[in-house]
């Protein structure tokens, strides 16, 4: 199954850290971020999960749920989770989800169609693609797909500058440039006409091109 940035997110029930979840349902009404790692005990992922559990306020105030995978079983997470704190100096405070059939990584594509199709004994090297991050909307609809390298750590304050950047856009007619932050100025979508966007930006707008018109972001 080949998933796609506007595809629903398929629908799962899982073990997790936190109890069996019905993933529909536990988004309830949420923005979510499903980020998955090949193995257990693994050095980068260790450093990922502990940075997410630090940053979970910030996705808090965006009325965004953490959840985390990895191809182990939930008894295997539950000993990973105290090297974190350890190693890390923050306990994960997200559910872990048990994947250890590989059903999850399947259903969302992260595992290469010519990897071996074992469960039992699997190394992070087998399953080097389950190394993915999900942003899901409340409508449950896939908002980005990134896939990072075994050796790459993942840039989790990007994510959030995305989710940002995702949540003002679906609110007003506006995108963000390169390297935009919060608070910066944005631009006007093209779709949007001039005799339209003076009703939405009556305080105006600085026009470089016919279509970049950049605009105070809006709130």
């Amino acid at each position: 199954m080949v998933l796609r940035i506007g595809d629903e997110a398929p629908d799962f029930t899982a073990e997790t850290t936190e109890g069996v979840i019905h993933f529909h349902k536990w988004i309830g009404d949420s923005w979510t971020i499903l980020f998955s790692h090949p193995k257990d005990f693994t050095p980068v992922c260790t450093t990922e999960l502990g940075y997410m559990a630090r940053l979970k306020p910030e996705f808090e105030k965006r009325n965004c749920k953490i959840i985390g995978l990895s191809v182990d079983p939930v008894a295997d997470h539950r000993r990973w989770v105290t090297d974190i704190e350890e190693t890390q100096g923050h306990a994960v405070n997200y559910p872990l989800i048990g994947d250890s059939d590989l059903k999850v990584a399947q259903l969302y594509d992260m595992i290469h169609p010519n990897a071996v199709a074992k469960t039992e004994g699997r190394t992070a090297v087998d399953n080097a693609t389950v190394r993915s991050v999900f942003i899901i909307g409340p409508d449950k609809r896939i908002k980005l797909i990134l896939t990072y390298p075994m050796s790459t750590g993942r840039n989790f304050d990007e994510v959030l500058r995305v989710l940002d950047s995702m949540q003002l856009t679906a609110r007003h007619q506006v995108a963000t440039p390169v390297n935009w932050k919060q608070g910066e100025d944005v631009i006007i979508v093209p779709a949007l006409s001039d005799a339209d966007a003076r009703e939405r930006f009556p305080e105006g707008w600085k026009t470089l091109k016919p279509y970049l018109r950049v605009v105070r972001q809006p709130n």
